[in-house]
């Protein structure tokens, strides 16, 4: 693969990269969400410390909403990458070649899981990827 095809295929990962960020950071809102769950329900009849931090919840739940914030910026993000890495694969005529793109570059699926739905070996599906990456043109 040539200098021009792997620019191509490091641009057509991007979303790939994005939703990794994405999932890492649903991980965060959700020990978040677990956490502040946790510091709600400590009910208890004990005295509690004078030196304990009243602001716990109201502290984990800023947090939350930031994280959520920066959430949707960036799922607005990934659309706007998938829109423009569809407008790259649609540069490619064969359709086969656009569908091993679109399920490897938009869907995230493994090379093996690919091979599967067309019924071919793996190094097939490379020789399909690898030509339709020669037919994309990124500005």
């Amino acid at each position: 693969m040539n200098q021009k095809q792997l620019a191509v295929k490091r641009n057509l990962m991007r979303a790939y990269r994005i939703d990794q960020h994405i999932s890492s950071k649903l991980d965060q809102i959700a020990s978040l969400h677990d956490l502040a769950t946790r510091a709600g329900s400590n009910i208890s009849d004990m005295p509690k410390s004078p030196n304990k931090n009243i602001h716990r919840l109201e502290d984990i739940i800023v947090k939350i909403l930031d994280l959520e914030t920066e959430l949707n910026a960036e799922v607005d993000q990934l659309l706007d990458v998938k829109k423009e890495i569809m407008g790259y694969i649609s540069q490619v005529k064969d359709r086969e070649g656009q569908i091993v793109l679109e399920r490897r570059y938009l869907c995230f699926d493994r090379w093996e899981d690919i091979a599967g739905e067309f019924g071919y070996s793996v190094r097939h599906i490379y020789r399909i990827h690898d030509e339709a990456i020669k037919n994309i043109r990124i500005p």
